[in-house]
């Protein structure tokens, strides 16, 4: 067989395995010139592989709402840990927002240009800085382009407060207080409530208000709960709040030719106040609901709230206070009955109990806002304040409603021995 013939002639299996085998044997390193490139493509190719197998950050939103998912089915590690994610991601993106449109004011031609929004805009539009041009667009539908007073170094300032996110600070709270960490989750509220700027919820902010209340009422902090509740009546119930500064005017003084005249806006509401109250005291509840209406659905827990706090540590503040709340309740009650029924007219307590038992709606909302208790203790308020014959009115209704549960049976106590409650001392 000649040379030829030998090239041709087919070779075992032994003898190719061991050929092979020793090219990619460590050991031996006998490795072929064309083995750096094949390495060289094989890490590429892995490198590859393994970018691609990444999952991409989701938006921060959709993470946001996931977390929502998992918090509602009681999923509360893995909804915090979306929570977070929400957080992280949102904040990643305006960082990055931020660093791309510092890259933009930073070029020699933008600096020249000064601080015009709208040229600056124009130059990262025309010069195709696509990246500065997002984070402006981003920018525009976050924030009021006329907010800015045509300023890029306002639109800098702007986008760098987007990074924070009030609605992943709140849910991350409320895990924690659902998980009873409540100093955690108190923290995380106060910081949601300062960011409330941010929040596209116009009530965010009152939200926050009201779930740091409800935090601090629940570690039996009173005297920071206290504020809180008057911060929102002071700023949410402008009838309360002009009464109250009309009154203050002249409290002091006592010549007659010495006081100041009463704006006309707090004269007019501390007028009305005085209304009420004497109607309330003088004619009863059917009367007084019989002409007053007062929608402001944004006081009424903390009327309620501060009334209940008073009512049981004896001041006799409580009974204005659960004077306004039911008044906002049965306001909601009569609206709702009226949007119903529109010739249904106000004649009695009993009657708009009635149609609360008919309307599961109501039947909510009256659960929801402790309509029956603020009953008793605005009823317990005008005794204490010497107002015995509307008390009985109070306690005769709620002796009538079976529904009124626990208030009922404490009425009913009351119509047989008035008496006044013991006072708890809190702090």
């Amino acid at each position: 067989m000649n040379g030829e013939e030998m090239k041709n002639e087919p070779r075992s299996y032994t003898e190719l395995y061991t050929e092979f085998h020793g090219v990619f044997d460590l050991k031996s390193l006998r490795v072929p010139p064309c083995t750096p490139w094949l390495i060289i493509l094989f890490f590429l190719l892995i490198s590859t592989f393994s970018v691609f197998a990444q999952p991409a950050a989701q938006p921060w939103w959709l993470s946001l709402e996931q977390g929502k998912i998992k918090f509602r089915s009681g999923d509360y590690g893995g909804a915090l840990l979306s929570f977070e994610d929400a957080r992280r991601n949102r904040r990643a993106m305006y960082e990055q927002m931020e660093r791309d449109l510092i890259n933009l004011l930073s070029l020699r031609d933008v600096r020249i240009i000064g601080d015009s929004l709208d040229w600056v805009e124009r130059y990262s539009s025309d010069r195709h800085y696509i990246a500065a041009t997002a984070a402006l667009e981003e920018l525009y539908y976050r924030v009021p382009k006329s907010s800015l007073n045509n300023s890029a170094t306002a639109a800098l300032k702007a986008i760098g407060r987007l990074k924070d996110y009030p609605e992943a600070e709140y849910w991350i709270g409320e895990v924690y207080r659902t998980e009873g960490e409540l100093p955690l989750a108190l923290s995380q509220f106060r910081k949601a409530y300062e960011m409330r700027g941010l929040s596209e919820d116009p009530g965010f902010g009152l939200s926050m208000q009201y779930k740091i209340a409800g935090v601090l009422m629940t570690r039996q902090e009173y005297l920071e709960m206290q504020k809180v509740l008057q911060t929102v009546i002071d700023e949410f119930d402008t009838l309360w709040k002009n009464a109250n500064a009309a009154e203050n005017i002249n409290a002091e003084v006592s010549n007659e030719k010495d006081r100041l005249p009463v704006p006309y806006a707090q004269a007019s509401a501390s007028f009305a106040s005085n209304a009420m109250t004497g109607t309330l005291e003088r004619y009863g509840v059917d009367r007084f609901l019989e002409l007053y209406r007062y929608n402001n659905r944004d006081v009424e827990q903390a009327h309620r709230l501060l009334g209940f706090f008073c009512a049981v540590t004896g001041r006799p503040i409580a009974q204005q206070h659960l004077m306004y709340a039911f008044l906002i309740q049965n306001t909601i009650i009569i609206e709702e009955l009226k949007r119903r029924q529109f010739d249904f007219a106000y004649t009695n307590l009993s009657a708009v109990a009635q149609e609360i038992n008919k309307n599961a709606l109501l039947l909510s909302y009256v659960e929801e806002v402790e309509y029956y208790k603020t009953a008793y203790y605005l009823g317990n308020s005008l005794y204490r304040n010497g107002k015995t014959t509307v008390a009985r009115d109070f306690w005769n209704f709620l002796a009538s409603q079976p529904q009124a549960g626990e208030w009922q049976k404490r009425a009913v106590v009351q119509l047989r021995s008035p008496h006044f409650e013991p006072i708890v001392e809190m702090p």
